[in-house]
């Protein structure tokens, strides 16, 4: 049963907002921003990936944290160029926005910003009405900023978190006072920000922000999270949806990636209003792979084309995603490594318990696989009997068994005299070229990527409901394959199948048997 009446939705574009849409309860870790960081004093950047629940969490922060602290709150975003154009610009229009707050919180303050910041003293001016505004304050004056990456030059933003590191020095050695927390939010780190700094202003890049404590708070959202998200629903809704189980399966592709997360509950939300008894998408595993399917091969999203440019744009990030997804390579995490901290800035790569480097979650990790093997396009090498899906279809079941054996016949037709260079380079590239038109618009696949330590690749394909399990490996000789059959086995056990398949990428110019 479907309240079509509910006023509340799932919300993908832009701010969450609690009473309008549904939303993971954060309360606690906003309790815990709060108390470790803006109660102490702190100053810090929240830098994750696009669409990651960082202008929400600010909303959160600055609703909580009224009445008992003045806040503060802006966005870079849409501002306009001229914000930046000279010092003066930026902290006449800071001192605009502050005006216009402060008489909504605390109007005795307001006073203190009635004139114009005044030239060429623009710094000094500001300086003081910020000291003055705290010290006659009853109540501590936080400072939030949204899309701090937004700033399109940088010499009067840079002189500005000087400022804001000079007077939180003060406050530290003199006890001077000025804001009790300052918290900026984007994609980019200010240490990120240096790829973007003219070289004559670097000189500058050292000390602004060397004040701020490192902020590593988990912001994804486990399946205990997306539960109570999907228990408000349910409260409206009345579904009878297993929670714990659908929790399980949106975090099992998602990895807790919030606009994801999100996204997967509003395409079942919006067919499921729609067509209340003849939902093609329904509240349970099948919906959500279903839904996921739908997010990976029919949705244009900012997210996965961002996520593509950023490949184009870095061609060592592009290499090492390659690496990560397609070779035997493990690639350990490395603090210092400059590709690894793009990708994990762009959030296209995460840290599992091993402390290797993977891909962030299933969808990205399929919708990166789709980008590469349709760049690796076999069509023309492929017969007509290769290219008819229908022949591994029989009554809306897929027959892996088949597709196996004629993707073994193309290769060996087609790839016969490559080396094991090109194998290991392109054999799993190219068994998803073949994959894809056959599941294409009915079914889906996934990397098992934490099972990549142990040599293989593991691709779970989805159809018709069912699973099937596929285990990838390049031939090493009998005793490995015979290692394999049996990590192969275990793996099926975990997953509680009964029935899985080995392909094995050979060089039959070396190899010593066909298969």
């Amino acid at each position: 049963m479907i309240n079509d009446q509910s006023p509340k939705r799932f919300c993908t574009t832009g701010l969450c907002v609690p009473g309008k849409h549904y939303m993971v309860d954060t309360s606690e870790r906003i309790r815990t921003i709060i108390g470790d960081y803006i109660d102490r004093g702190d100053y810090f950047t929240i830098n994750r990936a696009r669409q990651f629940g960082k202008t929400t969490t600010l909303n959160l922060l600055r609703r909580n944290l009224v009445p008992a602290y003045i806040v503060f709150s802006l966005s870079f975003e849409g501002m306009g160029d001229e914000l930046f154009d000279s010092n003066w610009t930026l902290f006449e229009g800071l001192r605009r926005i502050f005006m216009k707050q402060i008489e909504e919180q605390s109007p005795e303050l307001s006073r203190i910003l009635a004139q114009q910041i005044e030239k060429p003293f623009e710094t000094d001016d500001f300086r003081q009405r910020v000291t003055k505004l705290c010290t006659e304050s009853e109540k501590p004056v936080v400072l939030l900023i949204d899309e701090i990456d937004k700033a399109p030059t940088f010499e009067p933003f840079l002189r500005f978190l000087g400022l804001l590191r000079d007077m939180f020095m003060k406050r530290q050695a003199e006890d001077i006072p000025t804001f009790q927390s300052v918290i900026l939010a984007g994609v980019h780190d200010i240490k990120n920000l240096k790829n973007r700094i003219r070289p004559e202003e670097e000189h500058r890049y050292y000390s602004p922000w060397n004040i701020a404590v490192n902020f590593d708070m988990d912001m994804s959202f486990h399946p205990e999270d997306i539960a109570t998200m999907l228990a408000d629903y349910e409260a409206d809704h009345h579904t009878e949806m297993d929670i714990p189980a659908v929790s399980q399966r949106i975090y099992y592709w998602t990895n807790g990636y919030p606009f994801l997360v999100s996204r997967t509950c509003q395409m079942i939300d919006d067919v499921v209003r729609d067509s209340p008894h003849e939902a093609l998408l329904t509240w349970d595993a099948n919906g959500v792979d279903e839904a996921v399917k739908d997010i990976i091969s029919t949705q244009k999203n900012l997210l996965f084309d961002d996520m593509v440019k950023n490949l184009i744009s870095h061609p060592d990030l592009d290499a090492l995603t390659r690496q990560i997804l397609l070779s035997d390579i493990e690639v350990p995490y490395a603090l210092t490594d400059v590709t690894q901290d793009i990708g994990m800035m762009y959030g296209i790569y995460a840290v599992n318990s091993d402390r290797k480097i993977v891909i962030s979650n299933k969808i990205f990790a399929t919708t990166l696989l789709n980008h590469y093997s349709a760049a690796r396009d076999i069509r023309e090498k492929l017969n007509a009997s290769d290219a008819d899906a229908p022949m591994f279809i029989h009554d809306g079941i897929l027959d892996m068994e088949t597709v196996l054996k004629r993707f073994g016949q193309f290769m060996k037709s087609e790839y016969r005299d490559e080396d094991s260079d090109f194998i290991e380079r392109e054999g799993r590239l190219l068994f998803l070229s073949f994959l894809r038109p056959i599941i294409n618009g009915k079914g889906n696949y996934a990397v098992e990527s934490e099972t990549r330590g142990s040599r293989r690749m593991d691709i779970v394909v989805f159809y018709g409901g069912k699973e099937y399990i596929i285990e990838l490996k390049i031939w090493r000789g009998e005793s490995y394959e015979a290692n394999g059959m049996a990590q192969l086995a275990e793996y099926l056990k975990g997953k509680d199948a009964k029935r899985g398949w080995l392909l094995s990428f050979a060089n039959l110019q070396k190899s010593p048997r066909e298969g």
